[in-house]
C-alpha cells in the first residue's frame, strides 16, 4: 500500500515583500524544486495586477505553484510529488523561509493510496504553526536574545 504520491497544501500569513517579486519567486520554487531532489521541466511566472503573483514549476514528479496576494501578505503554495526520491516537505520549509512566512496552515495529501484493489484513495493531515513564535524560541533556545 505505498502511495502515488504526497500533496502539500500550504497557507501561509505575514510574508514579506518578497511575494510581489516575480523573479524571485520564481527562483525560490525552482531551488525548492532542487532541494526537493526534483527534476524541473518547465516554469512559467506572471505578475498579475496589482502585485499579485501566480506561477507554476512543472517537474518530473508534478509541479509547484504559488498564488500571491501581496496587499493581505498571503501565498497559497501547491506542492505534489510522486516517487520515492523527493521530499516536497523539504521544499515546503525552503520556501517558506525564503518568505519569511509569520504562520502557516498547511495540509499533507497521502495520494494515490490502495487496498492491492486499484481503487485509490487519499488520507490527510493538517496542521498549524506559527513560525514567528517558533523562530524566537529557537533564537531564545540557542542563548541569543528573543526578537
Amino acid at each position: 500500500m505505498s502511495p502515488k504520491g504526497v500533496h502539500f497544501i500550504v497557507e501561509a500569513s505575514g510574508c514579506d515583500e518578497t511575494i510581489t517579486n516575480v523573479v524571485r519567486l520564481q527562483d525560490i520554487l525552482v531551488e525548492a524544486a532542487r532541494r526537493a531532489h526534483a527534476q524541473v521541466w518547465s516554469v512559467s511566472f506572471n505578475r498579475f495586477p496589482p502585485n499579485g503573483v501566480s506561477g507554476v514549476v512543472v517537474i518530473s514528479e508534478s509541479h509547484l505553484s504559488v498564488h500571491t496576494w501581496p496587499e493581505a501578505n498571503y501565498m497559497a503554495l501547491d506542492i505534489y510529488t510522486c516517487g520515492a526520491r523527493t521530499e516536497p516537505m523539504v521544499a515546503v520549509e525552503f520556501v517558506l523561509a525564503q518568505v519569511h512566512a509569520r504562520h502557516t496552515h498547511i495540509t499533507e495529501i497521502t495520494r494515490g493510496l490502495d487496498d492491492d484493489d486499484r481503487i485509490y484513495y487519499h488520507s490527510f493531515i493538517t496542521w498549524e504553526e506559527d513560525l514567528n513564535g517558533r523562530k524566537a524560541a529557537e533564537e531564545g533556545s540557542a542563548g541569543q536574545p528573543k526578537a
